[in-house]
């Protein structure tokens, strides 16, 4: 351990600590975890590197504001426990976002060490003491509930984020959630590959440790609405209902069997367990030259799944170039290690059917990249007779998602012209009682960004209606 004379000396030089992946052919061909996270020795020699900043921009680029440099500390004097326990002051899931949370583009992304060489693996430290440290950290409990009840509708990350803090504060918090299970687009949208859903259960297990009641099964908006949680005393609602409406292509033969939107596609596999049929009830077709469309996180989950259920060849068609595509690194990189092959600068014509009916090519345009569009990037340009056409008989589209419109169905509340909740910089909506956060008001975004929306309004319900 680096201390001299009572004082931390870090590892000035030494290499970023590397993951311990799987093989990628492996890999490819199951639904387990792509690395199996540090062991102790990885851990203890990632945190000796940390700088330990007197002013720690790390920090400032974590959306929940997690005391990084605290728990770094914690692991290096082997004291897991302790360590976990700081993570828990602001935020109750851990062993998530240690896994899923683009790290590069926050924490990471202000590292010092950052500037001159490979930042201190925050992420994989988180995950470490979320993994390992449970049993040797305090219990997330608060037995002395106030009085004061306040619903929680939708259990993703932005909800779970919203009632846990509500919870420490000992609120009387109920989650709402429409499907038979918690978790949200952490459990519907991510791969087991990436997120094993006995973390998420787990997690949510410990916020019922805190007390917090989880009502699956229960569609607010259809089955009740604000004014009915008002009348059975709630006193305040906070929405997270996500932004779960998927995009279009809006071309010929989209709705040609075998072409799916990623939504339906992933949850089919993730929450539905469509890759274990007819073990489970739910199937859905395992193709053989697949074709998926996006260049997000959604787009490389689908590519790898489609892999993962025995396709021969997948290819991920984006009409950008692979330098503009909004994945994070590390996903583009896994996804091409197993195989899949990215054709950018292409834009769907038309889905194309066999005799039988369904969906058998993708008839494509290659593109160009000209001016910056409204959002910076170049925008993409068709180029006159660059048609052709590929095989698939299962094409995925992942390029975006809507507004769910349930927030409306919940309490009147005001939207803005997308369909989007507005709120204030708290969350509070137009309606004093009602706030909102995560995607149904950001549009999607990332899961710690929807903590910080949940962790944020939280604060705002304490203060508007007392303790």
């Amino acid at each position: 351990m680096p201390y001299i004379d009572g004082k931390y000396k870090p590892s000035i030089g030494a290499p970023r600590t590397p993951a311990r992946e799987e093989d990628p052919q492996v890999r490819a061909t199951n639904f387990g975890p792509v690395d199996t996270g540090y062991t102790r020795d990885d851990a203890i020699a990632e945190a000796n590197r940390c700088l330990d900043c007197k002013k720690p921009l790390c920090v400032t680029g974590c959306p929940v504001g997690i005391n990084i440099p605290g728990f770094i500390e914690k692991i290096r004097q082997e004291k897991c426990g302790e360590g976990l326990d700081i993570i828990r002051e602001a935020s109750m899931l851990p062993s998530i976002c240690g896994r899923v949370c683009p790290q590069e583009n926050q924490c990471e992304g202000k590292c010092i060490l950052g500037k001159k060489g490979e930042p201190v693996a925050i992420g994989q430290l988180e995950r470490y003491l979320g993994d390992n440290a449970r049993d040797k950290a305090t219990d997330p409990v608060c037995r002395h509930k106030n009085e004061h009840k306040v619903a929680v509708v939708g259990s993703g990350p932005s909800g779970i984020a919203c009632a846990g803090e509500l919870a420490r504060r000992c609120y009387d918090v109920t989650v709402f959630e429409a499907f038979f299970t918690g978790g949200g687009v952490l459990t519907y949208g991510i791969p087991e590959f990436r997120l094993p859903k006995e973390i998420v259960k787990r997690e949510i297990e410990g916020l019922e440790l805190m007390g917090v009641d989880f009502q699956y099964d229960s569609v607010v908006g259809r089955l009740v609405d604000a004014d009915d949680l008002f009348e059975q005393g709630y006193e305040a609602i906070y929405l997270a209902v996500g932004a779960g409406l998927p995009k279009f292509l809006n071309i010929p033969g989209e709705n040609l069997p075998g072409v799916f939107c990623a939504n339906e596609y992933l949850t089919r596999v993730n929450l539905m367990k469509a890759n274990n049929f007819p073990r489970y009830d739910t199937p859905t077709k395992h193709g053989k030259n697949v074709v998926v469309f996006g260049g997000g996180n959604v787009a490389m989950d689908a590519a790898r799944t489609a892999l993962r259920l025995g396709a021969d060849h997948v290819t991920l068609a984006y009409r950008r170039g692979e330098e503009e595509m909004p994945a994070r690194r590390a996903e583009l990189h896994h996804a091409k290690q197993e195989g899949v092959e990215i054709l950018p600068l292409v834009s769907p014509l038309e889905f194309k059917a066999d005799d039988d009916g369904n969906v058998a090519s993708v008839r494509l345009e290659r593109m160009e990249l000209g001016e910056p569009d409204a959002s910076g990037r170049r925008r993409p340009v068709a180029i006159e007779g660059s048609e052709f056409e590929i095989p698939c008989d299962v094409a995925v589209t992942a390029i975006g998602t809507n507004a769910n419109p349930f927030a409306k169905m919940v309490g009147d509340v005001k939207l803005n012209k997308w369909g989007y909740v507005e709120t204030d910089e708290n969350g509070q909506t137009s309606n004093p009682r009602i706030w909102a956060g995560g995607d149904i008001v950001t549009g999607a975004a990332t899961v710690i960004l929807a903590m910080g929306a949940g962790k944020k309004a939280a604060a705002s319900i304490a203060d508007k209606i007392g303790a």
